[in-house]
Formats: structure tokens, C-alpha cells, sequence
């Protein structure tokens, strides 16, 4: 199932093994890119942004993202954008808060292409930056030699990272080599994915979903699983990360997580990894001596009860609010939402026949 949590392969990068068990945090410090790559899956919301992001929550204070670290007990942090390295004050100061928070042992990877001052490196090994990954704009390690052994020597893990085109067979088969000449401990592939923001370019490079209810492209899993067979003997490891699972299993074992994390008492994780409970209309005014009819008629601990002053709705365990559907005359609901920091409300069902 592309939900579960696989096995950690041998020689994977520790930044994977997290990143799939969904305890990773995602932070995105800055959506500047000077690269415009035609392949870029970044929402126009994100693109080009000074904003920061951490998971699904926009932030403007260390403290918010520090807190949503909490809210997932993440045992480590992405840093990704953008490019983070276009903001390097502000990446060096993500790791630096990161590990001040979290302690030694929260693994912290980020992303760049870029081969910026290798003097840098050692800066951000002494900050506790554990693995880098680059992608390389040309396909080749030949300007980012330098940075990668600089980064190697200050103590950071450092790989390569790159969407599988399907038209850059040659290319992509001859980095294999390339590698073995430079302290790169891992090579990640990522299958290409079509999608809202990139369409227009995809089309106009030939590319086609590969079908089903996936946004691959065609052609993607295909080449990087002849990559993986031929890099068996290369002394860093291959990794292949589908479109399918990096939707329906990274994200979905990060919300699971979140979700278990933060449930409030009245609030069940439903199998599909949203959160359940039910609700009943009500004013502001009407709140408190609504929720006290409630504890004293049906003896429901003041706990497994919350009025939520946006919505107007007091949400209480949907348990009880399925017994109450059956004799209230009142709107009696069940609310599905995400288990982001916003609450996005995804579902909406009336329990019964208010007159």
C-alpha cells in the first residue's frame, strides 16, 4: 500500500527514513528561486515568497514554527523552498533555532542548487546542519565539487537529489559515474510529476500522465528503475521515491502523526487520517447554557465539550452526538477536517432531518 511506513533500505539517507515514517517536519523559509526550472511543482502562492512556511502553516516567528515541530513531536526538520540558500542567514538561523528547541539529535537536511562559498560549510556543520542535498542545474557535479567536499569535511552528510525526466537518459546515466568522484553518499530520484504549476511547460516537453490517479509522468518510473539496477555496485545508494507514495504515504504518515499528536478528547482519527467528531449549531449567547444542559442531562464530562466561537458550533464526541441526532429537533452534524494547524474542515454530513 503506498500509505505504509517502508522499510528503511540499506545506506538510505536518515533524511528518508524520517521523512517516510512522517515525522519529519517540512519547513519552507523562502520561495525565491532564480533557477526557473520548467519542472517546478511550487504553487503560485508559494513561488517567489519571502514567506515561511512550516508543514501547511504560514509562520512569521521561530516560535510558530517551533511550536508546530511540537504539535507533530517531529524528530527532525526539512528545510526546503525556493531555494533556502538564497536566504542563507535565514536558513542557518532555521538550524540553529531547530536545534535549540529539539536538542542534538533532530536531524536537520536541506535543499539548494546552488555551490555557494565552501567557507560556508563549515558554519553550517558548527550550526548542526546534518545532510545536504543538491540539485544539480546541469546535471553534473563539475561546479559543485568544491561545496560538496567542503560540506563532507565540516561533518555534513551530503547527497544529490533530482527529479527522473524522462528525457535525460543519457544524462542521468552518466551522473552515475560522476558521482563516484565526489563525497556523495546518496542519490535520491524523484518520479516526475505533472502538475498545476507546471502543466504548461510538461506539455510543451511532450510529457503525459502515466495514468490512474497519480500526477507522474510517463516514462519517469521506468527510467529510474533501470537507474537503480545499474548503480547495485556504486558506493552510494539509490533511492527511487515515487509520486504515489510521497502523496498518499509521506503526507499522510505526517498527518496521521499530527493528527495522533494534537486529537482533542472528543476527536477520533478516522481511518483515512482526517479527524472526526460532532457538532451542534449555537449561538454565542447560547453557548455556556447550551454545553451545561448537555453535561447535565446526558452527564458529558466538560471536556468532551467545546464551543468554537468561528463556526458558532459546540463540538462534542461523535458518539454521543449520533444519540442526540435521533431526539434533537436541532441540527445534529458530523465534521471531518484535516489535522493541520488551520483545522481545514473537508467534510460536512447532517445526522439527521432538522425541521
Amino acid at each position: 500500500m503506498a500509505t505504509e511506513v517502508l522499510p528503511a533500505e540499506d545506506g538510505e539517507a536518515e533524511g528518508c527514513v524520517q521523512c517516510q515514517q512522517g515525522s519529519k517536519l517540512v519547513l519552507f523559509v523562502t520561495g525565491k528561486c532564480h533557477w526557473g526550472c520548467d519542472y517546478c511543482p511550487l504553487s503560485d502562492n508559494r513561488r517567489e515568497t519571502p514567506d515561511m512556511f512550516a508543514n501547511e502553516r504560514r509562520c512569521t516567528t521561530w516560535d510558530e514554527v517551533i511550536e508546530e515541530g511540537r504539535a507533530m513531536n517531529a524528530t527532525g526538520t526539512g528545510i526546503t523552498g525556493g531555494d533556502p540558500m538564497l536566504d542563507m542567514d535565514k536558513t542557518l538561523e532555521a538550524v540553529r533555532q531547530l536545534k535549540t528547541a529539539f536538542g542534538a539529535n533532530h536531524h536537520i537536511h536541506a535543499y539548494t542548487s546552488i555551490p555557494f562559498d565552501p567557507a560556508q560549510a563549515a558554519v553550517f556543520g558548527l550550526a548542526g546542519l546534518d545532510e545536504i542535498r543538491f540539485h544539480l542545474l546541469d546535471g553534473t557535479t563539475e561546479k559543485y565539487r568544491t561545496t560538496m567536499e567542503a560540506c563532507a569535511n565540516a561533518g555534513i552528510t551530503v547527497g544529490v537529489e533530482l527529479p527522473c525526466e524522462p528525457d535525460k537518459e543519457d544524462q542521468l546515466f552518466a551522473l552515475l559515474d560522476d558521482l563516484e568522484t565526489v563525497p556523495v553518499t546518496f542519490l535520491n530520484l524523484n518520479e516526475l510529476e505533472i502538475t498545476v504549476g507546471n502543466q504548461d511547460n510538461m506539455d510543451v516537453r511532450g510529457f503525459n500522465l502515466s495514468g490512474g490517479i497519480t500526477a507522474a509522468a510517463e516514462g519517469s518510473a521506468e527510467l529510474a528503475l533501470r537507474l537503480k539496477h545499474a548503480a547495485q555496485d556504486k558506493p552510494y545508494h539509490l533511492k527511487f521515491c515515487t509520486a504515489k507514495y510521497k502523496d498518499a504515504g509521506q503526507l499522510r504518515n505526517r498527518f496521521r502523526r499530527r493528527g495522533q499528536a494534537t486529537l482533542r478528547p472528543y476527536e477520533v482519527l478516522s481511518e483515512d487520517d482526517t479527524i472526526l467528531f460532532g457538532a451542534i449549531p449555537t449561538s454565542p449567547t447560547d453557548a455556556d447554557d447550551d454545553m451545561k444542559e448537555l453535561q447535565t442531562a446526558l452527564g458529558v464530562s466538560p471536556g468532551w465539550l467545546h464551543f468554537d466561537a468561528v463556526h458558532e458550533r459546540i463540538e462534542l464526541p461523535l458518539s454521543v452526538a449520533e444519540e442526540l441526532a435521533e431526539v434533537l429537533d436541532v441540527p445534529v452534524m458530523l465534521v471531518e477536517i484535516h489535522p493541520t494547524h488551520d483545522r481545514l474542515e473537508v467534510g460536512l454530513v447532517h445526522l439527521n432531518e432538522h425541521r
